[in-house]
């Protein structure tokens, strides 16, 4: 048997469109068809260009594979501004403060809608462009190698030494007993084979453009998931305090956005309660105070009556129902504080959220008394107070107190007071977190200054001239929560691998032909001559071609040498070499169009 050989390449490259006729001229059916990719048509053969001519024009490029290269990309940069600049979609509190502190390029950003890329002008345009472009390639492509399945390998070319990987031999078996057994191995070894003269065609690898079509199909699913996705999506937050719940209707938010497709009867029913909340964190090391367990212990309820059932919400490890994700979000700590009034009656108590401003849980808020309270004259007044709050007191510095470990290890509370009018009636939105001292009046002293105090758990401040007091009585945790509706992320999941493994098939799965020709030689002897053509350049189709060479030997062994074989110029197995002309002409397989 002769060396299997791979034809060297053309020392000049052609144009891809050039090469691809002139080896469809040469290889006829045989080189045709190894992808459904569109060959473009030259410049030259189209006729004047009028309102059809340039439509066509626009379409094949939308549909062709460099424009949707350049869309994937112009898609991907946009998305860009939409991660580094806050989004009115996602906080606007964020926006008005970033507008607040960039004056020079908010307004410019403002024009290009950048604070709201993702549904801005340009975007959806790139987004609808690519979406066309990805369904005009793959409808047409998908037709086609539907046709391709439907039908058989071509029959071998006439000359098959000029295809990029060839060998042959001589054998005493007969030709119908060779082509028998060339034709079970090739279908053994799963490749679609059928006799076709006096040669056994064979094809394999269709999963290749199987896997380029499900890239693209799978592409166009997880753009329809993330544009359903974004039209009918909740999200919303919610602070828990240990022992409190919520309920899944809107007035149960903090804070809440949707998508613009978004109906609020569609909210999944269902509610839940924070039993308990446990944090805790690493005590020694460079570590030190770095979060180790973040635990929310909630009881929830599927429906109006469902049975209340336990479990524990984690970082990354969301509460889901019927679609619905409860994600834990932050902790922070709120003091339990009791207020009475001149007389010693209660007249508040509560646990107040307060708001974490660094790692170790420092936290800031305002304890607010509406109702109930009476001044030493029986008046109805309202109530204030700043509180600052640590769980582990480290001592004063720069005239602020500060915690030293996120853990309650030695709570300290420092309050100052107001008493007046805190606004609840003004029609103005208010931040539970903050204070509005409009028409406040701040307590004083005995020596007249500001009425400030640090307090311990059981410690109490009593207010001036019998105005009352407020105590601290305790500590319980709090939990945020992110509770948010992604319709179709599951689509997109799959839609995600789907293309991972549709890209890894168009990558890696080489569709190729083999052609195993037998005829008689002119001295009675049996020539055996096998040749491979692949979509692409591959050392591995010489290395298949001589695997599949070495097997069909065993049924077919090569005849004794002799010195001249008669009617012949070569020696006996020998392979008959080409011109260079022919060389050259076979040293790339057919090009594809533009490929998708």
């Amino acid at each position: 048997m002769s060396n299997t050989k791979s034809n060297p390449p053309a020392p000049e490259r052609e144009r891809p469109d050039e090469r691809d006729r002139e080896n469809a001229r040469e290889l006829g059916a045989a080189g045709s068809q190894l992808s459904t990719a569109p060959i473009e048509e030259s410049a030259a053969g189209l006729p004047a260009m009028g309102v059809i001519g340039w439509a066509r024009w626009f379409w094949r490029q939308l549909t062709s594979m460099r424009v949707a290269l350049i869309l994937l990309f112009l898609l991907s940069l946009g998305a860009i501004p939409g991660s580094l600049i806050p989004q009115n979609s996602v906080d606007e509190l964020k926006v008005e403060t970033f507008k607040k502190a960039h004056t020079t390029v908010s307004p410019i950003y403002e024009k290009l809608q950048f604070f709201d890329v993702y549904s801005s002008v340009w975007f959806s345009a790139i987004y609808i462009l690519l979406f066309i472009s990805l369904i005009g390639c793959i409808v047409p492509r998908t037709g086609q190698f539907i046709g391709q399945l439907r039908s058989r390998p071509p029959g071998a070319p006439k000359r098959l030494t000029r295809l990029p990987a060839y060998t042959t031999w001589r054998t005493e078996a007969e030709p119908e007993q060779v082509r028998e057994a060339a034709l079970a191995m090739m279908r053994k070894r799963r490749y679609r084979a059928h006799t076709v003269g006096d040669a056994v065609a064979a094809e394999k690898g269709y999963l290749r453009e199987a896997g380029n079509l499900v890239f693209h199909v799978a592409l166009i699913v997880m753009l329809v998931a993330f544009a359903f996705g974004q039209l009918f999506k909740s999200e919303g937050g919610k602070l828990i305090v240990e022992g409190d719940g919520f309920s899944n209707t809107l007035t149960q938010y903090d804070d809440f956005k949707s998508g613009s497709l978004f109906d609020a009867d569609s909210l999944a029913p269902f509610s839940f309660t924070l039993d308990k909340f446990t944090g805790t964190y690493e005590r020694s090391g460079p570590q030190i105070g770095t979060p180790r367990t973040y635990e929310a212990h909630v009881t929830y309820e599927k429906g109006a009556y469902g049975k209340p059932q336990k479990t524990v919400i984690r970082v990354n490890e969301p509460l889901v129902v019927d679609g619905t994700k409860v994600y834990l979000n932050a902790h922070g700590y709120a003091p339990v504080v009791s207020v009475k009034d001149g007389k010693g009656k209660e007249v508040y108590r509560n646990a107040v959220p307060l708001l974490p401003i660094d790692n170790n849980v420092t936290s800031t808020g305002a304890i607010k008394v509406f109702d109930g309270y009476r001044d030493k004259n029986g008046k109805k007044t309202q109530l204030g107070f700043q509180a600052f709050f640590v769980p582990t007191f480290a001592g004063s510095g720069k005239g602020t107190m500060f915690s030293q470990f996120p853990a309650p290890d030695m709570p300290v509370l420092a309050l100052n007071g107001f008493h007046g009018y805190l606004g609840p009636d003004s029609g103005l939105a208010q931040n539970v977190y903050q204070l509005d001292k409009t028409k406040m009046t701040e307590f004083k002293d005995a020596d007249g200054k500001q009425l400030k105090q640090r307090l311990l758990v059981g410690e109490t401040m009593k207010l001036p001239d019998g105005a009352g007091s407020i105590t601290f009585e305790g500590i319980q945790e709090w939990a945020s929560f992110q509770i948010s509706e992604q319709p179709a992320s599951g689509w997109a999941l799959t839609g995600a691998v789907a293309a991972i493994a549709g890209l890894a098939g168009s990558l890696f799965i080489q569709r190729r032909r083999v052609w195993v020709r037998v005829t008689p030689g002119a001295d009675g002897v049996t020539v055996v001559e096998m040749a491979g053509l692949g979509r692409s350049e591959s050392a591995k189709l010489p290395e298949e071609l001589a695997d599949l060479a070495v097997t069909l030997i065993a049924s077919a062994p090569t005849a004794p040498e002799t010195d001249t074989a008669p009617g012949t110029d070569t020696e006996p197995g020998s392979s008959p070499e080409p011109d260079s002309d022919s060389v050259e002409e076979s040293s790339e397989e057919p090009a594809e169009g533009a490929e998708k």
